[in-house]
Parts: structure tokens; C-alpha cells; sequence
């Protein structure tokens, strides 16, 4: 969804944000993109970017936000690690995003088959990936005392996984940061949790938070 100018920004609610990513969901799936000439986006955004929404997502190659949500360039801010997990420079940007560059929505997107939860699930240390595996930890815990005989490593678990790393991230970018807190409290900003399904193409938006400003 092209936002021409502040004015359009400014007037933008969260949940019509999210409204832009579900339809854009919707066209990618059904193979109706609306963003096809690039070079008209470049051209319409080389002054200005008003983008709605900043994704933190994962670096699957499979899991472009702006492909999935069927956005075009200066929409969205696209953040994207590995498990898709929190750090304090992620943070900073989703801060960056919605308080001096107007976005109005934080998603947070896992994904199915994720090879990062994978990676978690199986323990698996490497470098500097073991500290970053390390914050899917907490998730990984949480299915195992809720699945006792489930096998940590199955595609099942790992999916799972997935899907409570997501609740869990989002949970905590509002405990991680006060500039982001008042402004969910203020209502300016809204956060959703989803999912993406790498077999169908398809997002469920499994969590949406957001806080009227009356």
C-alpha cells in the first residue's frame, strides 16, 4: 500500500495497517500481485519513504516479507536475523521505525521448516550462532513441558517451536522498550505475531495487540 505523503502516514491506524498485509497475503497466494513496476517505485520514492509497518522476520530465503505481503518499495521496513529472535540493535530500529519514521505496526514473523529453530531444537553450536540460538532457548522449553513425549528434533516440535518463538519475541518488545510501550499505550502503534506456512504461501496472523487511543 503506496503512502504518498506524512499526511497519509499520520492518518493511518494500526489495524488498517494490518489490513494492508492481510490483502497483500491474500494477492500473493492467489498469484495477484499489485506491485509489478519497480521502476516506477524507485522513481516515487527517491525523495520520501512513509513505510506502515516494520516486520521483524527471519533470513530464510524463502521468507521475504515484502514478496509474501505483496509490498512494493518504501511500504515496509523489513528486519530480518536468523529465528527471527530480539537483539538491542533490532529494537533500536523497530524505534526507529515507529517513533521518527511514522510505520504504525510491528509484525513479527516466524516461519515453518525453519532451519534456525532447527538449529535450537538440535543444540546445534557454531560460532557466533550458538549465542544467537541461544534466544530461541525459552521457547524450545516451553513445548517440551507442554508436549512431554514429543521429540524435540521432529519437524512437528520444530514447527511448534516456530510458533512460540513468535509469541514469545513479540511479548518481549514491548518489556524490552519504554519508547515502544507508550506508544502502544498511546495506542500509535500496533503489534501482531504471525506465521508463515512456507508449504501454502499463506500468513496466520496469530496474535494482534492493539490499544485504543480513547
Amino acid at each position: 500500500m503506496r503512502l504518498h505523503s506524512i499526511e497519509d502516514q499520520a492518518s493511518l491506524t494500526p489495524e488498517l495497517a494490518l489490513s494492508f498485509l492481510k490483502e497483500g497475503n491474500k494477492r500473493f497466494v492467489e498469484n495477484l500481485k499489485a506491485h509489478s513496476n519497480l521502476l516506477e517505485q524507485v522513481n516515487n520514492t527517491k525523495e520520501n519513504q512513509f513505510p506502515f509497518a516494520i516486520i521483524l522476520s527471519c533470513i530464510d530465503s524463502r521468507t521475504s516479507a515484502e514478496l509474501i505481503f505483496d509490498q512494493g518499495l518504501g511500504d515496509v521496513f523489513s528486519t530480518r536475523i536468523a529465528g527471527n529472535v530480539l537483539n538491542d540493535d533490532i529494537i533500536g530500529s523497530m524505534e526507529f521505525a515507529c517513533k521518527l519514521a511514522g510505520s504504525k505496526l510491528i509484525v513479527v514473523l516466524g516461519h515453518s521448516n525453519c532451519g534456525a529453530i532447527t538449529g535450537a531444537c538440535k543444540g546445534t553450536e557454531l560460532g557466533h550462532l550458538t549465542h544467537l540460538l541461544s534466544k530461541v532457548d525459552s521457547a524450545v522449553q516451553q513445548v517440551k513441558k507442554n508436549n512431554i513425549d514429543i521429540d524435540i528434533t521432529s519437524k512437528e516440535a520444530v514447527d511448534k517451536v516456530s510458533l512460540q518463538n513468535v509469541m514469545y519475541t513479540l511479548n518481549n518488545v514491548l518489556d524490552r522498550s519504554e519508547v515502544l510501550q507508550n506508544m502502544f499505550k498511546n495506542g500509535e502503534i500496533g503489534l501482531v505475531g504471525a506465521y508463515y506456512k512456507v508449504e501454502t504461501g499463506e500468513v496466520d496472523f496469530v496474535k494482534e495487540l492493539f490499544t485504543s487511543k480513547e
